[in-house]
């Protein structure tokens, strides 16, 4: 008799491909925050990167560049880019929208108003000055919009947090446009924080904003089993004991920190919250689980890659990261809205 052979069932071995997965995606980090420390307008070897994390010398012009330039901006490029992908994957699953992104809550304009406040009003113009400003406007905007969405007999629905969001974000625009085109002061400071940056930052910035960027994590993934739930439908998850209300409001206040932290600190960078959950789905399935722990690694090493390539294309200038991220992101927009079969909100 032949001796039986025993299979894994379909469950485990989707788990088992799925760590697999994950582990490759942390592999890629890795490779990329190697580059990111080690390339640029001057060129670093990788001995002399280990040897300024480790045992830095005095005087060495390539540890020094290391150490204040670099590893700044790459522990920047890491959060900023985590905190993105986070927030858009919680937003595609709270709205059950899938070109929604964390724009969609009006957090850009709202920081983007208050920074031009911050500048042609108060006079400030460091980065490190007006996070807080950024920070606050995000926060004000989403309450806002999720205030307005919860308004009515259905409460906070995708479609009417969708329509709020794109409604305040419409108005913001528009009064920002007016405040910038009557002061080409304020207009010169801003620009150079609305394309998104990695640089002109420093690690006390990072360090004040940290906490906010750790509650919205935790909150992230501690919802996203309920974010299974509700991809089944309102309907559904309050049959199955959801509180949907509840769940929509603890993921709004994820968001707010995530992007809040994040816009604060790099400015309004497109695409990546809208991206990354749609490249990660082909390996995780729907389980949001899954495409959060999977988000949270591949998003820094999108934003990563993309100033690395900023630093290389017109070397020995550079272009910031928001700009390079639009110029890769523009194309896989097209293709999603192109495969999805969404035919409105």
């Amino acid at each position: 008799m032949a001796a039986s052979v025993a299979v894994a069932p379909p469950q485990a071995r989707s788990s088992t491909r799925r760590r697999i997965g994950l582990l490759v995606a942390v592999a890629v980090l890795v490779v990329i925050v190697a580059l990111s420390l080690s390339l640029g307008t001057r060129a670093t070897s990788l001995d002399s990167v280990l040897g300024a994390l480790v045992n830095p010398v005095d005087g060495n012009n390539d540890h020094l560049v290391i150490r204040e330039l670099r590893v700044p901006r790459t522990i920047i490029g890491i959060v900023v880019g985590c905190a993105l992908a986070l927030a858009g994957t919680l937003m595609q699953g709270i709205t059950r929208n899938p070109l929604a992104d964390p724009g969609l809550l009006g957090v850009n304009a709202g920081a983007s108003l208050f920074v031009v406040l911050a500048i042609g009003v108060l006079g400030i113009t460091s980065p490190s000055g007006y996070i807080w400003f950024a920070f606050a406007g995000a926060s004000v905007a989403a309450v806002v919009v999720y205030v307005i969405g919860t308004l009515g007999r259905d409460g906070a629905t995708p479609v009417k947090l969708a329509l709020a969001g794109t409604a305040l974000t419409a108005g913001l625009t528009s009064i920002i446009t007016l405040l910038l085109i009557t002061d080409v002061e304020t207009l010169s400071s801003y620009r150079f924080w609305s394309v998104g940056s990695l640089v002109n930052r420093d690690l006390d910035t990072v360090g004040a904003l940290l906490p906010f960027f750790a509650v919205g994590a935790v909150l992230a993934f501690a919802i996203g089993s309920t974010l299974n739930v509700m991809s089944l439908g309102d309907d559904l998850a309050r049959g199955l004991g959801q509180r949907i209300g509840l769940s929509r409001a603890f993921a709004a206040a994820a968001i707010v920190l995530l992007c809040g932290s994040a816009t604060a600190l790099a400015g309004p960078i497109a695409f990546v919250g809208l991206v990354i959950p749609h490249l990660v789905r082909p390996f995780t399935g729907p389980d949001y689980r899954w495409i959060l722990a999977y988000a949270a690694v591949l998003g820094p090493a999108m934003l990563l890659a993309a100033d690395v390539v900023g630093r290389l294309l017109t070397y020995p200038s550079e272009i910031e990261a928001g700009l390079v991220v639009a110029v890769i992101g523009a194309p896989v927009l097209i293709v999603i809205v192109r495969r999805s079969r969404v035919t409105g909100l």
